[in-house]
């Protein structure tokens, strides 16, 4: 059984942009916004993991149930029993690996980008 790893964080409620140190590099005018590429990664991993759930929950009560012995009453029963058992291991294997996928680019995607949307511009 895998564990799953970190899921990327959604904005919370009052969450402000980083504050950055006011130094000679830095510029005023420009704003900072929640970077909308981390924020589609916070939507895939709520899409994706309630698909995963009920794909697991599915496999397990279908094991639950093949295992007991009132459901098999002939040898061909644990082939059934196996082929289930290696198809929860290969679900536990894709669910480990696309959750993984999602949460490593959220951790090299950063959660605020600066934008000069709203910031204002010299006439030209």
């Amino acid at each position: 059984m895998y564990v799953d790893p970190p899921a990327p964080r959604p904005r919370e409620p009052g969450e402000m942009p980083p504050v950055t140190a006011s130094g000679a590099l830095d510029d005023p005018q420009r704003a900072w916004e929640f970077n909308p590429d981390y924020q589609r990664l916070v939507v895939a991993w709520n899409a994706v993991l309630p698909h995963l759930e009920t794909l697991s929950t599915a496999l397990d009560k279908a094991y639950g149930l093949a295992k007991s012995p009132q459901t098999w009453d002939a040898p061909v029963g644990e082939r059934y029993v196996q082929d289930i058992r290696e198809w929860r291991n290969r679900l536990a294997v894709y669910r480990h690996s696309v959750l993984t996928a999602i949460s490593d680019e959220a951790a090299d995607t950063p959660r605020w980008v600066r934008t000069t949307a709203g910031a204002p511009h010299a006439f030209l």
